[in-house]
């Protein structure tokens, strides 16, 4: 409860607002029409008056009628969890597919909210000849937002249509993918920056960054991957926002590996890591390999830098501080040891009738060399890593002497 009302602060001083006073209350189901009940209704309307407040934050989703019947009633602006949500994010979107995913969760969200300024008159609608100027305003809206969500979704399409692109060029290029995910201000960009070189828009507080961006990390073992920075979690994002960032989040259901990065010094880790896993679970990236990455162990004088392993070796934590730069060399060995060298040669012998096969070996591997033969057959010889071993079950294959 505490975690939820210090979230709640957190955002509304990123959405530029200066929170006076916190209330809270308990009731076993919303007020149909309120949300909140007649007493707790009376006493916001005296905080309003007496802190002179000009917008009211619900850390809780309102109905289009409660958020309209609220507004009403105490005579100031009021804004649910998911409409602050999406305030901030269109404050930091900045590339130009980022912004058309802010318009697209907002248009999804404002869809729903039509009703508002023209209820009196939507009761005009009635049969033939009896349809009023509010059923008309209405329909015009409706329509109008429809269109404009329909060109948006067009356009993100391109978009994802370019980003599949890249990533399958990646994939072809065998160059592994991780992206960074973690609770929002969990030092995501601070720890991108530490690896990359790079120097993306860092500051302490929620969404600081939002557009993805992605960058060559050279690892000490002479291979390389491709970092993504993402978007920050938190604690039931909403709906809107996971439809219109699908294709910002497909760089993380799609990667090799995701660095889960943990605010160490938080005494809400646990549930953040709980979070941030449902998250992913929404975006079905659950079964993707995760290396969980300690953050922020400068603010925790006990704890030194190290690497934590499973029961065969492999890593599966490391403790580090991307603001200080230590222990960061710690998750370059990692990421080397992770991404191993695993390639493998391989001579393929393919039938007339296996073309599917074909396809989808210059899709995931290297080809070095194809040779046809008379009958309609070919010989690929191939690179490829273990992973995809799997397509030549059915292939005639022999080692590269």
């Amino acid at each position: 409860m505490q975690e939820d009302i210090l979230e709640l602060k957190e955002l509304a001083k990123s959405a530029g607002t200066d929170p006076v006073y916190v209330l809270t209350g308990s009731r076993k189901k919303p007020d149909a029409k309120f949300f909140i009940g007649k007493g707790k209704l009376e006493e916001l309307k005296v905080i309003i008056e007496t802190y002179e407040a000009d917008i009211v934050l619900f850390n809780h989703p309102l109905s289009p009628s409660q958020e309209r019947n609220l507004e009403g009633y105490l005579g100031v602006r009021v804004v649910d969890r998911n409409g602050l949500i999406l305030d901030i994010f269109a404050q930091r979107a900045q590339t130009f597919e980022g912004k058309l995913q802010v318009e697209l969760a907002q248009l999804q969200h404002l869809s729903t909210r039509l009703v508002r300024g023209w209820t009196h008159l939507e009761r005009q609608k009635g049969g033939i000849g009896l349809r009023g100027p509010g059923e008309t305003q209405l329909e015009t809206d409706r329509r109008l937002l429809s269109l404009r969500i329909k060109q948006i979704q067009q356009r993100l399409d391109k978009v994802d249509k370019q980003r599949h692109q890249g990533r399958s060029k990646r994939k072809k290029a065998e160059v592994p993918s991780v992206s960074l995910v973690g609770y929002t201000n969990a030092g995501k960009s601070t720890l991108f920056n530490a690896l990359t070189g790079a120097d993306i828009y860092v500051a302490d507080q929620l969404f600081a960054t939002l557009d993805p961006t992605l960058r060559s990390c050279p690892l000490p073992n002479n291979s390389e991957v491709v970092l993504a920075d993402t978007v920050g979690f938190i604690r039931h994002l909403p709906h809107e926002l996971v439809a219109a960032f699908k294709s910002t989040l497909q760089e993380v259901s799609e990667a090799d590996l995701l660095l889960h990065v943990i605010d160490a010094s938080s005494d809400d880790r646990v549930e953040t890591i709980y979070q941030v896993n449902q998250v992913l679970e929404d975006i079905e990236a659950n079964e993707v390999r995760q290396l969980e990455v300690f953050n922020k162990i400068d603010l925790l004088p006990d704890i030194q830098p190290k690497i934590e392993r499973d029961d065969v070796g492999n890593p599966t934590r490391v403790w580090l501080s991307a603001e200080t730069g230590v222990g960061v060399d710690l998750l370059y060995q990692a990421l080397s040891e992770l991404f191993a060298n695993t390639k493998v040669k391989r001579i393929c012998h393919l039938q007339p009738d296996q073309g599917d096969i074909r396809a989808k070996l210059f899709a995931c591997a290297k080809i070095i060399s194809e040779k046809t033969d008379e009958f309609g057959g070919c010989e690929l010889v191939v690179e490829m890593d273990t992973k995809y071993l799997g397509l030549l079950k059915s292939v005639e294959v022999s080692d590269i002497t």
